[in-house]
């Protein structure tokens, strides 16, 4: 900190320095950009669609990486730029005491942290263990509670934004766990994402992050069947789209990220429904709202629709493609 404000107070004189100044300056330079090099190691676990932009973030801030990841070939980018491979994650734990994870299923999440060579083989005391997976509130909890036995501290902190947000550094992180942690865990999600939001204990980010991705779909559906309808109706849909997101109907599927090809530039659907956020993913989160809905005794008629619509869609050959295909889906089958 004192070396970054030595800086700002020299560029503010820096027209009044002799040569002799600038050369003081530009050593001065070089020892703050060689201490943000030396910030320990964190640990990132799974570098698939989401969690390779989110690492590649973490490295821009000068955060050097252990990295692990089930498929190697994800791996050799990471490599290549001069940053750790290891082959377990039992491996990252022993380099790095704070690591983030960023896996498809409870199941993956168990087996990382959990497994024959899972993170807790080898975790040392005091360590920071961020899951940023979307899973089950209740594995979270159960992950939580072996990581205490260890004496190291976990946290939940799934994401909501897409790939794009993970790109650009814009996610919103969802955090569940001591309060006290909150802090330690910003600092490096604060890397990743524009908005961290602490919920409670360990689960409540688990729980925010169902409850959103439940609407999203919900409205999703919405988006695709009003833009299928007004389209039949003879409506041109960049007409119909501008007239729904200046109009009460507008919602983020609609003016951010709409489903009709053609209507949008850089979204799935301009590129045949790659990339993304994919339809199993959807149908897996929409499992997880179904569960929690049922062991809460909640409602959730429009939430269980949409959940059968996902998997339908999974069955029918869409499961690759990003969820909003789910136009393309209401287009093409016959109801």
């Amino acid at each position: 900190m004192a070396a970054s404000l030595r800086l700002r107070g020299a560029a503010s004189g820096l027209r009044y320095w002799s040569g002799r100044q600038r050369a003081a300056a530009a050593s001065l330079a070089a020892v703050a950009s060689r201490s943000m090099a030396s910030k320990t190691p964190v640990g990132f676990i799974g570098v698939g669609n989401m969690g390779n932009p989110m690492a590649k973030n973490l490295m821009k801030h000068g955060y050097p990486l252990i990295i692990y990841d089930v498929f190697p070939d994800a791996c050799k980018e990471f490599q290549e730029a001069g940053e750790q491979v290891v082959s377990s994650p039992a491996d990252v734990a022993e380099k790095a005491d704070r690591i983030i994870t960023m896996l498809p299923t409870s199941i993956n999440a168990v087996e990382a942290y959990s497994g024959a060579n899972g993170i807790l083989k080898k975790v040392k005391k005091g360590s920071l263990l961020i899951d940023s997976s979307t899973i089950d509130p209740a594995v979270s909890k159960e992950l939580a509670k072996e990581v205490e036995k260890m004496g190291a501290v976990f946290m939940d902190a799934p994401v909501s934004g897409g790939v794009g947000a993970a790109r650009s550094g814009n996610l919103t992180f969802m955090v569940g766990g001591v309060e006290a942690e909150f802090a330690a865990a910003k600092e490096l999600l604060g890397c990743m994402g524009s908005n961290v939001v602490y919920c409670g204990a360990v689960g409540t980010g688990q729980a925010a992050k169902i409850c959103n991705n439940m609407l999203l779909a919900i409205s999703m559906i919405g988006t695709a069947e009003t833009m299928n309808l007004g389209i039949r109706l003879g409506l041109d849909p960049k007409l119909l789209a501008k007239i729904l997101n200046m109009s009460s109907g507008r919602c983020w599927s609609s003016d951010t990220y709409n489903p009709v090809p053609g209507v949008m530039d850089g979204v799935p659907s301009a590129n045949n429904y790659q990339g993304g956020f994919g339809t199993t993913l959807m149908a897996k989160d929409l499992g997880l709202a179904q569960d929690s809905a049922t062991s809460t005794k909640s409602p959730i008629l429009l939430g269980s629709l949409a959940h059968q619509i996902f998997r339908m869609m999974c069955a029918k050959g869409y499961s690759k493609k990003d969820f909003s295909a789910v136009f393309q889906f209401l287009r093409e089958e016959n109801f």
